[in-house]
């Protein structure tokens, strides 16, 4: 059951044109080098629910060796001569079945450089008229798929400020059992207020980030303490 408008909302249409106006400083603090050698791309795909627009939100394999149980938006690397846009639409068609034909590309975010994986990372921004029950198809990569209400991301008492452990500090989402941090609450949170659909909340409030996530992180960075 759907709200019964499957049209892109008009501030999901808005939201690419209001972002390369003014760029929120995130962008060119985290803008990517020259020719990087490594590029990806994510999928931020929208659809009707039964209350308003739903994003689509998956929850990495915990055997991955990069960004291991994160919450994340479907994507992967390109494939020699994909562009950006085919990346997105493929990688969510393998991890979670959405039929590329079925998604209407509304617009792009700038590429952003992902330091630990040294990748530049195109954000997709799509729209799918019947997103149906999901499934998580390549469990290699994605442990579990959810359709959040965008009322759920923009309740107040659903966000918080949230330290990484790098030392990073920045929004964070928590929204049926997921905390969503690092740079899928970054790109979210980028998106909500681009679209001006954000409602006020205390930036004061802060979360500890689960030791899940802190014990990955120090695998990957074979032991090292996070910054304080």
């Amino acid at each position: 059951m759907t709200s019964g408008d499957e049209s892109p909302p008009e501030w999901l249409l808005r939201t690419e044109r209001a972002l390369r106006a003014a760029p929120p400083e995130w962008f060119t603090t985290f803008r990517p080098p020259p020719d990087p050698a490594r590029r990806s791309a994510v999928l931020m795909l929208f659809g009707p629910g039964a209350e308003g627009p739903v994003v689509v939100l998956t929850e990495r394999s915990e055997t991955l060796r990069s960004h291991a149980s994160q919450v994340s938006f479907p994507g992967g690397k390109l494939d020699p001569g994909e562009t950006a846009v085919d990346a997105a639409l493929r990688e969510t068609w393998e991890e979670v079945g959405v039929d590329p034909s079925t998604v209407e590309i509304v617009g792009s975010f700038p590429d952003l450089w992902l330091s630990p994986s040294q990748n530049a990372v195109t954000p997709v921004i799509g729209w799918c008229r019947d997103l149906r029950p999901l499934r998580v198809v390549d469990r290699g990569e994605v442990a579990r798929v959810e359709q959040i209400p965008v009322a759920d991301l923009v309740e107040p008492t659903h966000r918080f400020t949230v330290k990484g452990p790098n030392g990073y500090v920045g929004p964070g989402f928590e929204a049926a059992d997921l905390f969503v941090w690092g740079f899928t609450a970054q790109l979210l949170s980028v998106l909500l207020d681009a679209g001006g659909v954000s409602r006020t909340w205390d930036e004061a409030v802060r979360r500890r980030l689960p030791w899940r996530f802190v014990r990955q992180y120090l695998t990957s960075r074979g032991g090292r303490k996070p910054a304080r």
